[in-house]
């Protein structure tokens, strides 16, 4: 009889913990639900999207002197809070930021098309100035580090290092016409009488001089083929600013205007006896040796 009552014991112990291990099942499925919700409302939210504007930017670092085209700047999304009111923007309204990896052929696609459609007015207006201040790759164009023709400053800029701006009054008949235009290639001529009534002597004060700019224009209008000005500025060495100062003083001046493959070419003195240079070509070797 013992035995048949602990053989009733053991199975009654054996289903109490089946029951046991049963109800620790049903209770982690019930408490599971609770602990995802509590996980999804651990979740940080996302911040929402900020809206954005397109700013004007250097798409290369620009160096003191280069001269802006178009093709070095690009539009770049600025977070409109943090835009400053020297930035050029396209004009267009904000837009909230897609999340990243969202279609992004769609909005390059886009991008490419307000270009097109609002991209060219502010950009246009920086084409041909002269950078005043390094810019780099990315960072925003602003009014302070460029100068444009007819600014202050844009003379001083334009200059190369040791070089001097030099004015020249100048007429259609001194001036080849009208058809010398800033950035040709000139020599400064002078004819003068003689001592005693000898006749006159013709000299030749510069060679290869650049023009800067005739009157205030530093840049042909559009499809412009002459500038008829009253001066020309060009650019001379600093030790030969005192020819030009002695020939003005002689009397009238005139510019020949030089071919278009000398824009590469140094400038130097002319006069008399002055030293000239002669190309010598020698089994392919190209050498510029000063002579009088």
């Amino acid at each position: 009889m013992f035995e048949s009552m602990g053989a009733v014991r053991i199975a009654i112990l054996a289903v109490a913990a089946a029951a046991a291990i049963a109800l620790a099942f049903i209770v982690r499925g019930m408490m599971a639900p609770d602990k995802a919700e509590s996980a999804v409302a651990a979740a940080p939210m996302a911040p929402p999207p900020k809206p954005m504007a397109r700013v004007l930017v250097a798409k290369k670092d620009l160096q003191v002197g280069y001269r802006i085209t178009t093709v070095d700047l690009g539009w770049q999304d600025w977070p409109v809070e943090s835009l400053n009111p020297t930035f050029v923007t396209d004009g267009g309204k904000p837009k909230v930021a897609p999340p990243e990896g969202v279609k992004k052929v769609a909005n390059g696609a886009a991008t490419a098309a307000q270009d097109l459609m609002s991209g060219d007015e502010p950009m246009k207006a920086f084409e041909g100035a002269i950078v005043k201040e390094t810019i780099l790759a990315g960072e925003p164009l602003t009014p302070r580090k460029v100068v444009r023709g007819g600014e202050g400053g844009y003379m001083a800029v334009v200059l190369s290092p040791g070089m001097r701006a030099v004015s020249i009054p100048v007429t259609s008949e001194t001036g080849a016409g009208g058809f010398i235009l800033p950035g040709d290639r000139v020599d400064i001529l002078q004819s003068r009488s003689q001592e005693g009534g000898k006749g006159h002597l013709t000299e030749v004060l510069m060679q290869n001089v650049k023009v800067l700019a005739i009157d205030q224009r530093t840049a042909p209008e559009e499809d412009a083929k002459t500038i008829v000005g009253g001066v020309a500025t060009v650019e001379v060495a600093a030790q030969d600013v005192e020819v030009l100062a002695r020939g003005r003083a002689q009397g009238e001046m005139m510019l020949a205007l030089r071919p278009y493959s000398d824009i590469g070419g140094p400038s130097r003195r002319g006069g008399l006896g002055a030293n000239q240079t002669v190309r010598i070509v020698r089994a392919g070797d190209v050498n510029e040796v000063a002579v009088r």
